[in-house]
């Protein structure tokens, strides 16, 4: 059986989005083995593919970089990944790389040194840097199509059908609301830059606009301790509000988040892993921009709420840029176009 290495450390958004396409080709080549190789805390979003095995790694918080990752090259490639060892005799025909960073970039070429066929992805940096200088406002490839691109070029095919997870069982922590019969809409108001995230007191004007309709109950979503008390603030006094922060493994959170009717979210994992469902979701762009790629897999460009009036946008593709006005005015949207957007898809 051919043993094939995808890597793809973090971050969580980009990982959630190499699921769908990872999922399509180990459904369309049933016959080779697939390690996947991240962070372990997000080996949720490779279950229930039986030709895969996830590898979790915290290479990232390892001293003595190169030794380290030296050591990991020789646990990978003599299949003695500790609690992931290779059967006896079998090794690593490819490895594909699917983050083309500095550590990823260090393991291939120990890989391509040793004799293997190493592919890896090709990320669009100078058609990116064109598009948040204002050289060329177009859309680029999404990143599902570059992951897709990389598989083509070690001979996997991915199926040309979208392929979205089927509806999980309600965890047991929500299982007692009522379902029939109300809208169940999730909040992610969260992302790691300032650049990413609406204003939270406009958030909070949208979550009532969206409360004041008495079908509806919202969960909100993000992650930490800073988080979660700006959720619980957020939460507080609105009876059909309920903070999932820390409530329930990561697990139960997407099986919540794909009987969720609609997802609200920035331009941040809440997004990517909705997606992975096939759930709508209305999201919210400041310093970022659809155009580089990264929205939702299969997500509908007219639900991004964003400012098109703006020449600075994008200014950046992470979101972490200061504004150059000082104001982000970006985020100059009114909550109540956000909140008609949740509730109507045409408004």
């Amino acid at each position: 059986m051919r043993r094939v290495l995808i890597t793809r450390l973090t971050a969580m958004g980009d990982v959630a989005m190499t699921a769908p396409v990872v999922a399509a080709i180990c459904q369309a080549y049933p016959d080779v083995a697939f390690d996947f190789l991240s962070t372990p805390f997000f080996s949720p979003f490779f279950e229930k593919l039986p030709n895969l095995r996830f590898i979790g790694t915290d290479i990232r918080k390892q001293k003595h970089g190169f030794l380290a990752l030296f050591r990991l090259f020789r646990n990978l490639k003599n299949g003695k990944m500790p609690g992931a060892p290779l059967p006896n005799g079998q090794t690593y025909d490819t490895v594909i790389d699917l983050h083309d960073v500095l550590r990823t970039k260090v393991l291939r070429l120990l890989f391509r040194l040793s004799g293997t066929r190493v592919y890896s992805i090709d990320k669009g940096r100078a058609q990116k840097r064109s598009l948040i200088a204002g050289k060329n406002r177009v859309q680029l490839k999404h990143m599902t199509q570059r992951y897709a691109d990389v598989f083509r070029r070690a001979g996997f095919t991915p199926p040309p059908d979208r392929r979205v997870r089927p509806k999980e069982q309600l965890p047991a922590a929500v299982g007692y609301l009522p379902r029939q019969g109300e809208r169940w809409i999730g909040v992610s108001p969260f992302a790691q830059h300032r650049g990413k995230m609406y204003p939270t007191d406009r958030i909070a004007r949208v979550i009532d606009a969206l409360l004041a309709h008495p079908d509806v109950r919202l969960f909100l979503f993000g992650g930490g301790e800073a988080e979660k008390r700006h959720a619980l603030e957020l939460a507080k006094g609105r009876d059909r509000a309920h903070v999932m922060i820390g409530v329930m493994p990561l697990a139960d959170e997407m099986a919540l988040m794909s009987n969720l009717d609609v997802m609200l979210s920035m331009d941040s994992s809440a997004m990517h892993l909705s997606s992975l469902y096939g759930v709508r979701v209305v999201s919210v762009w400041g310093q970022t921009h659809p155009y580089a790629g990264f929205l939702g897999y299969g997500q509908d460009p007219d639900d991004c709420v964003q400012r098109d009036d703006l020449d600075c946008r994008p200014c950046s593709i992470f979101g972490n840029k200061p504004c150059r006005f000082g104001d982000f005015r970006c985020f100059d949207i009114p909550p109540q176009a956000v909140a008609d957007k949740i509730l109507n898809p045409k408004g």
